[in-house]
């Protein structure tokens, strides 16, 4: 925990403001409640270090080993990739391919992420290609861990956002 509060010192969340290591720290709380093992928790912890803390895998592998590492990489976008739809699918299909433990931690961190969104300050700003995203990862989850309460958690939480007056509905399941 505490190297990922060193890499997230001073970042702020950009939906509701808080320090940005709640959103980890969150990630890790769901993972743990769903009694996942050590190392998958450890990874929800660290899943943003190196898209947003500027950490790097030689570092995460020394540190956490090999294990943990994957799963961080696994839940880390391809800077390279330009434009948003085709990045947040290229993480989609990495993830899936990546196997149950980072789909378990993609879909905590869907569920704190979608939380946040119920929590931001300007809750009639949520970009319609997020709500998107978050539709398609459900979709992908609904597929590949269909039993697990994170899943249904997530959906919950989709659904109080979409029902807001101010957020234009995205069909879930369509």
């Amino acid at each position: 925990m505490l190297y990922a509060q060193e890499r997230h010192s001073g970042q702020r969340r950009k939906g509701d403001g808080a320090p940005f290591i709640e959103h980890p720290l969150e990630v890790a709380w769901l993972l743990f409640e769903q009694g996942a093992p050590d190392h998958v928790i450890a990874a929800g912890v660290l899943h943003d270090t190196i898209e947003k803390g500027g950490a790097d895998a030689a570092e995460l592998r020394e540190r956490f080993g090999s294990r943990v590492t994957e799963l961080v990489l696994a839940l880390s976008e391809d800077p390279a990739i330009p434009i948003y739809a085709r990045r947040k699918a290229a993480l989609r299909e990495q993830v899936a391919a990546a196997g149950t433990e980072a789909l378990m931690v993609f879909a905590a961190d869907k569920v704190s992420k979608v939380r946040e969104l119920s929590r931001a300050r300007s809750p009639a700003k949520v970009p319609q290609r997020r709500l998107t995203h978050y539709r398609r990862c459900l979709e992908l989850l609904e597929r590949r861990l269909s039993d697990s309460p994170l899943v249904t958690q997530l959906r919950a939480e989709l659904e109080k956002v979409l029902a807001r007056p101010s957020v234009v509905p995205v069909a879930l399941g369509a």
